[in-house]
């Protein structure tokens, strides 16, 4: 099976996480199926009612062994001025669009690789499509809480430059509302502004609370240490009014064995210590997004060393997210890998190299001869 081919076609299907995923699903199908695999999707509606799917994909025998190779079919919006945003133009050696790397050409990869491996593999062999990684990871969380899915070995598709990816930190978030008295801007003491408030609480998170985190180190990551970021920030009504209302987006990176919650409760006694210097005034509300946690697979493990000799990369950590965490849960000593910069990912002009995706599936290939068998 042709990759280049496969990937335009992926990436001619607009799957952003705002929109439904069964276009790449019904495509997926289509193609493993001739291929030996049994096929079945888990459907849900996301919390804007749009429905998504997962497409599990098993050739050989149902029991909890051999390898599962997994990738993601959302991508993250394109700028609409982006004319090669679903047309896979190919040129000097890289296919162009949206999921080029992130992550459309691992699963393209991965298909290629499942159809040269023959169809008769002593341990099972899974091909994992999820939904709405992008989102939260729900696809792979939807996996893990069915629990039919238990592979020994899985490897994550994510654009790493065909460096093996062992360790990650894990992702937080907040949604933050704080709400104060409005009122005339030129008398400010008969209002409470919540835009000033929110200022005063982010710089408190961003300085002294951030401060602290810093004192609890892991030398795997750069920075060692847990960060906080805040994203967005909206609030007010006029210029001349004082702000009743003002919403930020708190998001925070935790180091392994540290629990995401530290980041929440930190986040709250700042919250209220706010609260309290307002006199009453102002009241700080928060929607927990997500609490996921890091992930690490030894060094020592039989996966990692695999791609280790494989491509000649020694492993290493990055500061994102994956879905390697579900992976894990399921049981599986996981590793994150495939083809593609994640510099270019999320961006206007995202490609990956076609040597790169040739010498992925190659990978992928002889993972599977391995853990297959």
């Amino acid at each position: 099976m042709e990759i280049v081919p496969l990937l335009q076609r992926l990436i001619a299907l607009d799957s952003t996480s705002t929109r439904p995923n069964r276009p790449v699903v019904d495509l997926l199908e289509e193609v493993v199926r001739p291929l030996g695999f049994e096929t079945r999707r888990q459907t849900w509606l996301d919390e804007e009612g749009i429905e998504k799917e997962n497409l599990v994909c098993r050739r050989g025998p149902d029991a909890p062994e051999g390898l599962a190779l997994l990738g993601h079919t959302d991508c993250v919006p394109y700028d609409p001025a982006w004319s090669e945003a679903l047309a896979g133009t190919v040129r000097e050696g890289k296919v162009f669009g949206r999921g080029a790397c992130d992550t459309k050409g691992f699963i393209a990869c991965a298909v290629a690789a499942a159809a040269a491996a023959g169809r008769a593999p002593a341990r099972p062999l899974l091909l994992l499509f999820t939904a709405d990684e992008e989102a939260g990871c729900w696809g792979a969380k939807r996996l893990l809480e069915e629990g039919r899915v238990r592979p020994r070995f899985a490897i994550d598709g994510e654009p790493t430059s065909l460096v093996p990816i062992r360790a990650h930190k894990g992702y937080a978030a907040v949604d933050v509302e704080l709400s104060g008295l409005e009122g005339h801007s030129s008398y400010p003491e008969l209002g409470a502004s919540a835009i000033h408030a929110a200022a005063r609480l982010v710089a408190d998170l961003t300085g002294r609370v951030q401060a602290e985190l810093a004192q609890l180190r892991d030398p795997l990551f750069a920075p060692p240490h847990t960060t906080y970021n805040v994203g967005m920030v909206e609030g007010g009504k006029a210029r001349n009014i004082i702000a009743g209302r003002c919403r930020f987006t708190l998001e925070w990176r935790p180091i392994p064995d540290q629990d995401p919650r530290l980041g929440l409760r930190l986040f709250e006694e700042a919250a209220a210590r706010v609260e309290a210097e307002s006199g009453g005034r102002i009241k700080v509300a928060h929607t927990p997004m997500r609490l996921d946690g890091a992930a690490v697979t030894p060094a020592g493990a039989e996966i990692v060393r695999f791609l280790e000799e494989e491509t000649g990369n020694a492993s290493r950590s990055v500061p994102y997210g994956t879905e390697l965490p579900e992976l894990a849960a399921m049981g599986a000593e996981g590793c994150v890998f495939g083809p593609g910069d994640i510099r270019v990912a999320h961006r206007t002009g995202e490609h990956v190299e076609i040597r790169e995706l040739e010498r992925c599936a190659a990978v992928l290939g002889r993972a599977i001869a391995r853990f297959c068998g």
